[in-house]
């Protein structure tokens, strides 16, 4: 957690100035592999290609979900276990091959084990590159650090949302390729670029082995992992369930296009100037202003049915994911042992992939069966509700992290 602002701790100007090189190498690495998020979008359209439709799918797109229940929890792991760089290679390489397992796969369930490798393989990744992140910089950049990771993905994103459009009309062939391509060229910049880190080893009492019972005897930990879960399962809505709100409000799929882009624009424009402005302030506070926005955003998307009331609901979360970037992950940094840093980012991106998992099955279900009013209160309720019980516990992080910071 940051220290009380004074004349020495406030943020440059430029907010990612100060950030070491292997931090801009993994911004730069994301940007890359980002740029080849184009198989997931559109396999939808690949499946009906190769004649799978209706209930199928289902099956390809749940072994999707799932391997990013599997992934990160191995990465973490992996991360603490045998190094960052090694963890992050294996996965990259191995997400390049089930790419193209996927595509040239026979059958319904030989897709559905391939989309299962893929996204096992590729959610590896994130554990290892959140800990040597951390690893990189002292607790009081590290916040700045991880929303710059956080402004790669979305570069990358914005620009693959437009490419993929355009290489999908040439062949979807194109789109495994750069994808594949794309981990590829990031696994190279992390095997030339990356040095390993320096880690230290557990205290002579401490007995952690190398599972999460680590993660599991921290109390303060346990309670922030599902009020940020809740709150990731909220934002995650906005992939899931505004489409169908578009859809069913008679608004054409370029509709959906459009708020994609919305978002796209105000994050990447927006992100490095919110960062430099809000990183001087006591983080869990921002975190929870910021999840209280996107709570707010979101549950609007029930009041509208044009075009401005869409947009109007996609400012305001795209605002609270621009304040909240980063500060988490930084967060479950600064609690972390440092022997332990990849396990502690594995749990907390294991979260993010139940939450999305949960927006994918229960999000849907609630909008199918209950009606789409009921997940709208849902949403806000929850998310304000997690938001609140969060900056409760403000003072314990700032207690149990201050040490770091007066070491850093």
């Amino acid at each position: 957690m940051p220290r009380t602002p004074g004349p020495t701790s406030a943020p440059s100007p430029a907010p990612f100035k100060d950030l070491p090189s292997a931090v801009w190498t993994i911004f730069a690495g994301t940007i890359v592999n980002r740029l080849g998020y184009l198989v997931t979008p559109f396999l939808v359209f690949f499946l009906a290609s190769r004649g799978v439709t209706g209930g199928d799918t289902s099956y390809v797109l749940g072994a999707l979900g799932a391997g990013n229940l599997i992934g990160p929890a191995v990465g973490g792991i992996l991360a603490d276990r045998i190094g960052r760089r090694p963890t992050m290679l294996i996965g990259l390489i191995g997400a390049a091959a089930a790419q193209g397992a996927l595509f040239l796969a026979p059958g319904v369930w030989t897709m559905a084990g391939s989309a299962l490798l893929i996204s096992a393989a590729g959610s590896t990744v994130s554990p290892a590159a959140y800990a040597l992140l951390a690893d990189a910089v002292d607790s009081e950049r590290r916040q700045r650090a991880y929303a710059l990771f956080g402004w790669g993905v979305n570069i990358g994103t914005a620009v693959a949302g437009v490419l993929g459009g355009y290489l999908a009309a040439q062949g979807y062939w194109l789109l495994f390729a750069v994808d594949a391509g794309s981990m590829l060229v990031y696994a190279a910049v992390v095997a030339i670029r990356l040095r390993e880190p320096q880690r230290s080893a557990p205290t002579g009492r401490t007995k952690d082995g190398i599972g999460y019972g680590v993660v599991l005897r921290d109390r303060l930990a346990l309670l922030l992992l599902p009020l940020f879960g809740v709150q990731l399962f909220v934002y995650s809505l906005t992939e899931v369930a505004l489409p169908l709100a578009v859809r069913d409000s008679g608004l054409s799929p370029a509709v959906y296009g459009a708020m994609a882009a919305v978002n796209a624009i105000l994050v990447v424009a927006l992100q490095p100037f919110a960062t430099a402005r809000l990183a001087r302030l006591p983080q869990l506070a921002v975190q929870s202003a910021g999840s209280a926005l996107i709570a707010v955003g979101v549950a609007l998307t029930g009041l509208a049915d044009s075009l401005a009331g869409y947009t109007l609901s996609v400012i305001v979360w795209s605002l609270g994911e621009v304040v909240v970037a980063g500060i988490a992950a930084g967060v479950f940094a600064d609690l972390a042992p440092a022997h332990a840093r990849g396990r502690y980012q594995g749990a907390f991106s294991w979260t993010w992939g139940v939450a999305r998992f949960g927006a994918l099955t229960l999000g849907v279900t609630a909008y199918t069966t209950l009606g789409p009013a009921a997940l709208w209160w849902t949403a806000l309720l929850a998310g304000t509700a997690t938001a609140t019980i969060t900056l409760a516990l403000r003072t314990r992080v700032e207690s149990r992290t201050a040490p770091h910071t007066l070491a850093a």
